[in-house]
């Protein structure tokens, strides 16, 4: 059974209650129905915990994730059946109509998370002052941390997705909520940013086992990194401040030595992979041994998942298809290892002895999301609800490194890596020689790296090179989607996007 303990406080842990009993309540996502006792510190973490279960939302890390972050790149197709989801198929043509349901479930389930998070740090001042002892105001501190990580997350999408959101950084009555204008993109990188770093400030470099999954220090560098990436293509007159960060950020977290690449690309996405050595930030997804039953589980593979095979517990919706252009791509380049774990084809057997029946609908679904059988025990089907989402891994932090170096960053010596070793060190594990480090190779090597993990949409988008990658991409209206008409419909304040 996959062990998911995950985001439970200390205090919680020492609950009286048998084995079973605890792994029958659902670990996240429960807060009191009466008036919080502050000065108890069993219900410091409550209110985290929920902002964490709030990413397993289908609406957060479902199909709309899936359908904006990879299906409108040009490594997937939709999937499934040509009359399947018109919606998907709206992202994969770059054609969205403001209705689209899919965009209205990407919205509120982003701005759900945001305010989670926001009412989780809301009440940390609150216990703050009505505890005394120091070390638990410590963990009140850490516990804040985490939340500006998670609301950080949820902004970051936010306006990768939409372009100008409304912030809310406090909690708000609807009325309020509904009467909100949309805030500059430059001011949101501003707000993630300052979340971030207000996080990295008070969040540990590591946790005990048992605390597997929640966010480190190096997780908030990490994220900051990306999110300074961002900003350096949105914004122009800041853009070497811009790197500079991403250099002295990355550096830090390589220089750490608490992170490593695995030597087997594949192990990274199988059961065993997760939480390993080169993550960062992932989901966490778990039936917790269950057949049936409540579980904090996800359906992120399962909508990948290949359509028509057998048995049933081997099938999913078969959604988000490797595209003939990415096979061609990891074929031109040679990139066996790669291609073998991210490529899962029918008439095939996998290593762990599954077969993926000739008679499945798609000659090809996403391999990293694989899960054996032997994993899929839900009653009703299951395939990959084990399975944990890769939000960000080392090799991001590496690659990312090395971008900073190539547009003239020269901050960050801490590890000493340059561009090139830090190249070099994700082409090796897969058995690929050196290349010159250039920023293209950096960018195709992200595409390799990466494919099928919802980072090519808008990596394309803040390189520059949508407008010539991306069939149907029109520049100056496909940088950033529409914004959903139902929530205009809610707040006349929001202006649309170019659509």
């Amino acid at each position: 059974m996959k062990r998911f303990t995950i985001m439970i406080s200390a205090a919680m842990l020492f609950m009286t209650c048998s084995c079973s009993d605890f792994l029958n309540i659902r670990p996240e996502g429960s807060l009191p129905t009466t008036e919080t006792d502050y000065g108890d510190s069993e219900n410091i973490y409550l209110s985290v915990s929920a902002a964490y279960a709030s990413l397993r939302s289908m609406n957060v890390h479902g199909l709309g994730y899936i359908a904006a972050f990879e299906i409108s790149s040009d490594n997937a197709d939709k999937g499934s059946i040509a009359e399947d989801n018109p919606n998907a198929q709206e992202f994969d043509d770059l054609e969205l109509d403001p209705s689209n349901s899919l965009l209205n479930d990407l919205w509120t389930g982003y701005n759900d998370v945001a305010s989670a998070a926001t009412y989780a740090i809301s009440q940390m001042p609150l216990f703050y002052e009505a505890i005394e002892n120091q070390d638990t105001k410590e963990y009140i501190k850490e516990c804040e941390g985490e939340a500006k990580f998670i609301r950080a997350y949820a902004y970051f999408n936010l306006t990768r997705l939409f372009g100008r959101v409304p912030i809310v950084d406090r909690v708000m009555t609807s009325t309020e909520l509904a009467s909100l204008h949309q805030s500059e993109t430059e001011d949101l990188y501003d707000f993630i940013e300052k979340d971030l770093k207000e996080a990295v400030e008070v969040l540990p470099e590591s946790y005990s086992a048992i605390e597997v999954g929640k966010v480190t220090k190096y997780s908030a560098m990490a994220l900051k990194a990306k999110v300074h990436m961002y900003h350096a293509s949105v914004t122009g007159a800041d853009a070497t401040e811009q790197w500079d960060s991403v250099a002295v950020l990355t550096d830090k977290v390589i220089a750490s030595g608490r992170y490593r690449l695995l030597d087997d690309f594949r192990e990274v996405f199988s059961m065993e992979g997760e939480n390993c050595s080169e993550s960062l930030f992932e989901i966490q997804s778990s039936t917790l041994g269950q057949s049936s039953g409540e579980a904090p589980y996800m359906e992120y593979a399962y909508y990948q998942g290949p359509r028509g095979n057998s048995p049933t517990n081997m099938q999913g919706w078969g959604m988000c298809t490797p595209s003939d252009d990415l096979i061609a791509f990891f074929d031109e380049r040679g990139d066996d290892e790669r291609a073998a774990a991210t490529l899962l084809y029918r008439g095939s057997t996998t290593p762990e002895g599954d077969y993926i029946s000739e008679d499945c609908t798609n000659p090809v679904y996403n391999g990293k999301v694989y899960t054996p059988s032997s994993y899929n025990n839900w009653s009703y089907n299951g395939y990959g609800f084990d399975y944990n989402v890769r939000i960000l891994r080392y090799s991001d932090v590496l690659l990312m490194f090395a971008e900073a170096r190539l547009n003239g960053s020269s901050e960050g010596t801490r590890s000493g890596y340059s561009a090139q070793t830090a190249l070099d060190e994700i082409r090796n594990r897969v058995g690929l020689g050196s290349v010159s480090a250039t920023l293209q190779a950096v960018w195709d090597e992200r595409r390799a790296e990466f494919a099928m993990e919802e980072d090519r949409y808008f990596d394309l988008v803040r390189t520059g090179q949508a407008v010539t990658e991306l069939q149907g991409f029109t520049a100056g209206k496909n940088e950033v989607f529409p914004i959903p008409a139902q929530q205009i419909q809610t707040n006349p304040n929001l202006e649309q996007n170019n659509y």
